[in-house]
Order: structure tokens, then C-alpha cells, then sequence
């Protein structure tokens, strides 16, 4: 009698919401089986907020003299609040020294305000030394710099390079400037300076201290 039901019910079932034996099955495994799905929230695009007195320190790479395009600089201190365009500006008064040399500018923002500082390189210094004409970097590829130089420049490259050396003594940064001063391909009092470097190891040249 109740097959016989079932059967009579199945009959006015549609023939697109039947379910054979397999399927069944299938949804009364789905059904019983405990699946736990966790939802983990969207990731938030909004920027964090920056405390007004937080000191953020930012180190660009820019020619002297020259006006940082903005597309260059607004991703790097947008963030921060500043404006890509007044702050070029700074950076090409703070840089009139150092036309036409690649050099580190160091930017300190704090409340959205930048205070711009020039930290320049061993090999910046020693070109800025020899006194060469600016040339266009953009025409003129692999510069040699034939200049020469004065071994008591040298030294007073070496005492402001002194801090951000890792040589125990001043004649060790002495060393490592008369090393820079050989890849640019400059002398040092008309001698090649690696032999200036010779004359420090050996004693003949004595190195003050520091």
C-alpha cells in the first residue's frame, strides 16, 4: 500500500524535479556532512593613518640641480602627505650645489612637513673636488674623470665620510676613498692611487688621526 502511494505521488512529481536513487544519496551525504566555512572579511583600501608627530625618513636618488619629475616622486612621499611638486622644488634649492651629480637627498617628514638634507657619496665628493665643468649626462656616456686631486682633500672627504664608514681608523676610510678615487680614474698629486694606498700600508705615508 505505501509503495504503492509512493509510486502514485512519484508519478505527479515532474519528471525534471525527480531525483534517482544516486542523487538522493548524494544530498543526504551533503546534508549530514559538517562543513564549517569561515568568511574572512575584504581587505581594507583605505590608507592607515599617520600620528602628526611620527618622524618618517625617506632617501631619494635625484641629479643636482634638477627638477624631479613628479610621476617619480608622488608615489614614494604621496603617502606621506606631501606635495610631489613643492617638494621637487626643495629638492632642487637644497641640491644647487650639486649640479648635474647624482646624489641622496634624505627627506624627514614629520606632520607633513619635509626638511630636505643632501647625503652625498664618496664619488660625488671627489668629482665636486676636482673642479670638473658640468657636463650633460644625458649625451655623454661613461665619463672618465682625468681630474686630479689633492691627497689633503682626500683626508677631508675621508672625516665626513668618516661616520658612515665601517673602518676602524681614519686611514682605513682614507683607504677606501683612494679606492673610489680609482674607479672614477682621477689622481691623487699626480700619482695613480693605489700607490698612494701601497705607501700607507708600507709606512711611507703616514695618515693623521682621527
Amino acid at each position: 500500500m505505501g509503495a504503492a502511494l509512493g509510486k502514485k505521488w512519484n508519478n505527479k512529481i515532474p519528471v525534471r524535479f525527480r531525483l534517482s536513487a544516486q542523487r538522493r544519496s548524494r544530498c543526504d551525504f551533503l546534508q549530514s556532512s559538517q562543513i564549517r566555512v569561515h568568511l574572512t572579511p575584504a581587505a581594507s583600501t583605505v590608507p592607515p593613518k599617520f600620528h602628526p608627530n611620527e618622524i618618517k625618513v625617506v632617501y631619494l636618488r635625484c641629479t643636482g640641480r634638477e627638477v624631479s619629475g613628479t610621476s617619480a616622486l608622488a608615489p614614494k612621499i604621496g603617502p606621506l602627505g606631501l606635495s610631489p611638486k613643492n617638494t621637487g622644488d626643495d629638492i632642487t634649492k637644497a641640491t644647487g650645489d650639486w649640479k648635474a651629480l647624482r646624489i641622496t637627498v634624505k627627506l624627514t617628514v614629520q606632520n607633513r612637513q619635509a626638511q630636505t638634507e643632501v647625503v652625498p657619496s664618496a664619488s660625488a665628493l671627489i668629482i665636486k673636488a676636482i673642479k670638473e665643468p658640468p657636463r650633460d649626462r644625458k649625451k655623454q656616456k661613461n665619463i672618465k674623470h682625468s681630474g686630479s686631486i689633492t691627497f689633503d682633500e682626500i683626508v677631508s672627504i675621508a672625516r665626513q665620510m668618516l661616520h658612515r664608514s665601517l673602518a676602524r681608523e681614519l686611514s682605513g676610510t682614507i683607504k677606501k676613498i683612494l679606492g673610489t678615487a680609482q674607479s672614477l680614474g682621477c689622481s691623487v698629486d699626480d700619482h695613480h692611487p693605489h700607490d698612494i694606498i701601497d705607501e700607507i700600508n708600507s709606512g711611507v705615508v703616514e695618515c693623521p688621526a682621527g
